[in-house]
């Protein structure tokens, strides 16, 4: 097994600056999932870590030794790329067989872990065939068991399931759930899928713009983002948020614009609130709720809104709605047919109420922290 840390890493191609001086520090037996839009860089810190890229700048560190020059091969790190990277002309055995034979391992050897492999992920069936006569979620499993077979100390996934239909992604997120618990092997795993982040992640790395975001276990990264940004980017679907400044009233704080007037939590956010001070509110679809459609929070205000458009989605349903010049998204959990242009009063959860300064977008919770 194996931890890892990133000091201060930096790569650049050309003139851009694809990673700004990223630190992390892994834990071993950790499952770390890397999350951000495309092009913020989780891809490249991941090939750094497997040798397939070079490091501008910084120091990688695997159980404390200094990696930077050492070849991807004897890292003791093992990828599973987007792709599958199978060969196509090899049957499944050849292909969990191909690296050990490489590595001149004793038949003996190479036997067990191909065996150890095949079980683990269910492929004996599936020993003899090619992949062309395989199903994406079998060729994927393939692709797990030629990293599991080289024992590493690291599994990197790229983005594996991205090729994948829902309901296998679905499937297949268990099963590397499952594998991790059971091999208690240290994991990195990028995406750009959020869901996957939440449902398989110990601890989130939010990237953007090459540079860490947050880190934090899932639920410190939803409940507690760090910016602006992060809010945006992790929950489905994203938070709403309102322009505003803040304003005292006797002994009470409150968010207010041209349409909204919001209680604050003050507890929260002690010495950051201040008289006028220009902020985003950020506020979760499930905390916009139609009255009569949940438990009405005990902090909170009824405000009235006009449905634009309705996503019925099974067991619940989005509503798209306006207060004012005010923009916003709604979670319904039982879902009725909506008119359109429908005025509906809305319970808004002001328990839940997140503040963001408007120049630095930083939520103000850090900014007292800080």
């Amino acid at each position: 097994m194996a931890a890892l840390r990133l000091r201060d890493v930096v790569k650049v191609y050309g003139r851009q600056l694809a990673v700004r001086g990223v630190d992390l520090n892994i834990p071993d037996k950790a499952f770390v999932v890397l999350v951000g839009p495309s092009g913020c860089g989780k891809s490249t810190i991941l090939r750094m870590i497997a040798g397939l890229e070079t490091i501008s700048h910084g120091e990688l560190l695997i159980d404390g030794k200094v990696v930077n020059d050492v070849p991807a091969r004897d890292r003791g790190v093992a990828m599973v790329f987007q792709t599958y990277a199978l060969y196509p002309h090899m049957t499944v055995r050849e292909n969990l067989a191909f690296s050990l034979k490489l590595a001149r391992l004793p038949r003996e050897d190479m036997e067990r872990r191909i065996a150890r492999a095949a079980s683990v992920l269910e492929l004996e069936p599936y020993l003899q065939r090619k992949p062309s006569q395989l199903s994406g979620g079998q060729r994927q499993r393939v692709a797990m068991g030629r990293a599991l077979v080289r024992e590493p100390k690291v599994f990197l996934f790229d983005e594996p399931l991205s090729n994948l239909d829902a309901k296998l992604r679905n499937q297949m997120r268990v099963e590397i759930k499952r594998l991790q618990r059971r091999l208690q092997t240290t994991t990195i795993y990028v995406t750009h899928d959020q869901i996957e982040a939440m449902t398989l992640a110990d601890v989130i790395v939010v990237l953007n713009d090459g540079r860490v975001a947050q880190v934090g276990t899932p639920l410190e990264v939803f409940a507690t983002p760090a910016d602006l940004f992060v809010a945006g980017f992790i929950g489905t679907p994203q938070m709403n948020f309102f322009d505003g400044a803040l304003s005292r009233r006797g002994g009470e704080w409150r968010f207010e614009n041209a349409n909204l007037s919001i209680p604050v939590p003050a507890p929260r956010y002690g010495g950051a609130l201040s008289e006028g001070r220009r902020v985003f509110a950020g506020l979760r679809a499930e905390d916009m709720v139609p009255v009569g459609h949940g438990v009405r929070p005990k902090n909170g205000v009824t405000v009235s809104a006009t449905v634009n458009l309705a996503e019925m989605l099974g067991s619940e349903t989005l509503l798209f709605g306006a207060i004012g010049a005010e923009t916003f998204v709604s979670r319904m959990h039982e879902p009725r047919l909506i008119e359109r242009e429908e005025t509906m009063a809305f319970d808004v959860n002001a328990d839940r109420l997140h503040l963001f300064d408007r120049d630095s977008e930083e939520n103000l919770i850090a900014a007292e922290r800080g």
